[in-house]
């Protein structure tokens, strides 16, 4: 089953794929929204929709591949899976150079789309979870005073205790105590892991 709020944007100009697809999908516990064309699929986007894209590569109007360098323009970080006809192979290949998840041959095995759609999904929650601990880290050091924020600089380029109290004309006892408050409200129980969320953000 999939996730609440994730689903499948399957993009394709044929009616009588759109559907099977849509079947396909449904039939498996996953939820699914369909469009015709590129253009109806940009008029739903937002920045903020969860789940993977299963994009034609050939479409009238706007291509599967320029819907998918569009989004990837805009910042967009849904997984894209191409769905192919034999000769639009090398066309995928340069696709999945430019960040699409992969892509699957028309006639696929049902088996086939779905491994893709799921790995593409896993992908995309994947995703959502580096934001959201990313969205944490940034939170608390916003919750950080003006001093504790130099004594942390210091400390994550390295500096041991002695020589961060010199530059900032403190005392070592005085480093300390930034430290461990620090340390608190950054969640952390190490300097490995302090050093490791400050440059996750960085």
């Amino acid at each position: 089953m999939s996730d609440a709020g994730e689903r499948v944007y399957v993009v394709d100009d044929d009616e009588a794929m759109r559907d099977s697809l849509v079947w396909l999908l449904e039939s498996h516990g996953i939820a699914v929204s369909a469009f015709a064309s590129a253009a109806a699929f940009l008029e739903a986007y937002r920045a903020d929709l969860r789940g993977c894209l299963v994009l034609d590569v050939r479409m009238p109007g706007m291509s599967g591949l320029e819907l998918h360098e569009r989004l990837k323009a805009g910042g967009a970080t849904l997984p894209v899976v191409f769905v192919t006809g034999h000769g639009d192979v090398p066309m995928a290949v340069s696709a999945l150079k430019r960040g699409a998840l992969d892509f699957v041959e028309k006639p696929f095995a049902e088996k086939d789309l779905l491994r893709l759609v799921r790995q593409a999904l896993e992908r995309d929650r994947g995703q959502a979870e580096a934001r959201l601990r990313l969205a944490e880290v940034r939170r608390r050091l916003d919750s950080l005073t003006a001093r504790e924020r130099e004594v942390l600089a210091l400390v994550v380029d390295g500096k041991p205790n002695k020589l961060v109290a010199d530059e900032l004309g403190i005392s070592p006892k005085t480093v300390e105590v930034h430290r461990a408050h620090l340390m608190e409200k950054m969640g952390v129980g190490s300097l490995a892991e302090l050093v490791r969320s400050v440059l996750s953000v960085r």
